[in-house]
């Protein structure tokens, strides 16, 4: 892979990708650089924040044409918010386990044998191979919501749990797949599936650009922090986890208002809605501390606390990276605690804050396991494991 020296200052090597993060102080100056970036390739990844734009090549040769478009707008790049998470299992049977979770998330097969999300913004699963026995249930599971009829297709068998939406895989690691809506009668192309999300095919790179330049401008207007990705002839418009809610975003608007609004920007534009693509996916960890275990994960991934009172979810502030959320489990169950999860995240980060990172994890109250040139594997609190991986 590419050093610094190859590929420039502003880019770093993150889970195998050339990525860069521009601050940008509003939407409407990220639009303006998204748009720039469109026109050098098609199978560039953008991800458009309140705050910035993150770029993911599939070319080093463009590396420098990006930066000097950031420079020319003023945007300047800050590698040390990059990070990517995923998720990894550990198994005995892995092309059981595999089966089971590509039908969960509608995955594509990934280079490693694990899958990845071919929209690039849900974290890869990743499956190691394993025969140490774990047979106990896992404080660690996984809640993934699709639209109900990708639910329905799914077929993964009769659902347990409280809610009815639980399933197990064939090691018991369990997931809650969860049948997501309609978000209201005015916004027939939005699906609320814990976000509230649109997303819209195009066929030329001046609609995706004049789409995002319109989210973007809506949004910025209505002062929402909107996310607007980009993908090849595909452009997703998400509110964020819970944000279309009033009790959650904390303004004064009705988010339905300003979907509709993006709606009908869209469909002027000749996009077209495809309601089976929108999803959602969350990591939930069962904690006997919720306080310190929850402080061990802000600490380790740069999260901040959602704003509600009450609720336990923990967030990247840039919205790039999976919501974790706690619940309570029964501190009595000794041995439920004592046992070690089959499920385990994994936390690329660039190679000149690895050290720094492992640092702050460590001082959060996490506990060294082991480590290698590239990787250190660390234990919270209560004994979840997160494995930080130095990028190249």
């Amino acid at each position: 892979m590419p050093g610094m020296a190859e590929i420039g200052t502003d880019w770093r090597v993150v889970d195998g990708v050339t990525t860069a993060w521009f601050d940008a102080p509003s939407l409407i100056e990220g639009a303006a650089l998204a748009g720039r970036i469109l026109g050098l390739s098609a199978g560039i990844v953008v991800d458009l924040r309140a705050t910035g734009v993150r770029v993911r090549l599939d070319s080093d040769e463009h590396a420098e044409a990006v930066s000097v478009a950031a420079r020319e707008l003023g945007l300047a790049a800050n590698p040390a918010v990059l990070q990517q998470l995923s998720v990894v299992f550990d198994t005995a049977n892995p092309s059981d386990v595999r089966r089971f979770w590509q039908r969960v998330f509608d995955y594509a097969p990934g280079d490693d044998g694990g899958l990845v999300d071919p929209l690039r913004r849900d974290p890869a699963i990743r499956i190691w191979r394993s025969t140490e026995p774990r047979p106990l249930r896992n404080r660690i599971h996984l809640d993934v919501v699709r639209p109900a009829a990708a639910v329905e297709e799914a077929s993964l068998g009769e659902a347990s749990g409280p809610y009815g939406v639980c399933h197990a895989d064939p090691d018991g690691n369990e997931v809650d797949l969860v049948p997501g809506g309609a978000l209201g009668e005015r916004t027939s192309d939005w699906q609320a599936v814990f976000s509230a999300m649109a997303c819209y095919r195009v066929t030329l790179p001046a609609q995706q650009r004049d789409l995002a330049t319109a989210a973007a401008a809506l949004a910025d207007d209505a002062g929402f922090p909107l996310l607007v990705d980009l993908r090849p002839g595909l452009v997703i418009i998400d509110s964020g986890k819970d944000q279309a809610e009033d009790d959650a975003h904390g303004l004064a608007l009705d988010f339905t208002d300003l979907a509709e609004n993006l709606q009908t920007a869209a469909r002027e534009l000749g996009a077209t809605a495809d309601p089976a693509l929108p999803r959602f996916a969350q990591l939930f960890l069962d904690a006997a501390d919720v306080d310190a275990v929850r402080a061990f994960w802000v600490a380790a991934l740069g999260y901040t606390h959602d704003r509600r009172a009450g609720v336990s979810d923990i967030h990247d502030p840039r919205r790039l990276n999976p919501v974790l959320v706690f619940q309570e489990l029964d501190a009595s169950d000794t041995e439920r605690r004592r046992q070690r999860n089959r499920i385990h995240f994994e936390l690329a980060v660039p190679s000149d804050i690895a050290q720094a990172r492992l640092a702050t994890t460590i001082a959060a109250g996490g506990r060294l396991l082991d480590e290698s040139d590239d990787r250190w594997r660390v234990a919270d609190p209560e004994g979840n494991e997160l494995v930080i991986v130095r990028g190249k």
